[in-house]
């Protein structure tokens, strides 16, 4: 069954009308990542990949990290718009998640600005936050979007979206 955009309303984007191939986009927003209690990264220096039916997905540099927080994790996948992905454990408090963060180190020409800089799993963090906003975790585990009041679905992850 073809999915069925919901209408923005006032202040909203609707992830159908992102584009495919994805287009990345710098972003002053505040984003900020939380886990083990920790406020573990902090940037208005971000930016946000944008492709139809997904979520923004954030990336934040990696300098926004505090020290000692990731390091390398085992694997790798690759993305045909992007270029091959290395994965980060983050660590802080009483927390370890492995494998939670990932990033390009040399990605394809159309998103060379992403070099390094690291996206994180919404749902495996204590709380991500874009300008003060809860982010919810894109449905399904697979997918890294952010989810906040200002767009509007339905989302790629849910049950049913396989085929999309």
């Amino acid at each position: 069954m073809p999915p069925r955009p919901i209408p923005p309303g006032p202040g909203q984007e609707s992830v159908w009308a992102y584009p495919r191939p994805p287009r990345l986009e710098s972003t002053p927003r505040r984003l900020q990542v939380w886990l083990g209690g920790v406020l573990v990264a902090d940037t208005t220096a971000g930016f946000r990949v944008l492709e139809t039916s997904h979520p923004p997905t954030y990336y934040l540099p990696r300098a926004a990290f505090v020290a000692g927080v990731l390091s390398p994790a085992p694997g790798r996948s690759v993305c045909e718009w992007k270029g091959e992905a290395s994965y980060w454990t983050l660590s802080a408090g009483s927390r370890t998640e492995v494998a939670a963060g990932w990033s390009y180190e040399q990605p394809t020409p159309a998103f060379a600005a992403l070099a390094g800089a690291v996206a994180v799993y919404a749902g495996r963090m204590d709380e991500c936050r874009v300008d003060g906003v809860p982010a919810l975790p894109q449905p399904g585990g697979f997918y890294g979007g952010w989810i906040t009041p200002d767009v509007v679905g339905p989302f790629k992850g849910e049950p049913g979206t396989w085929g999309w």
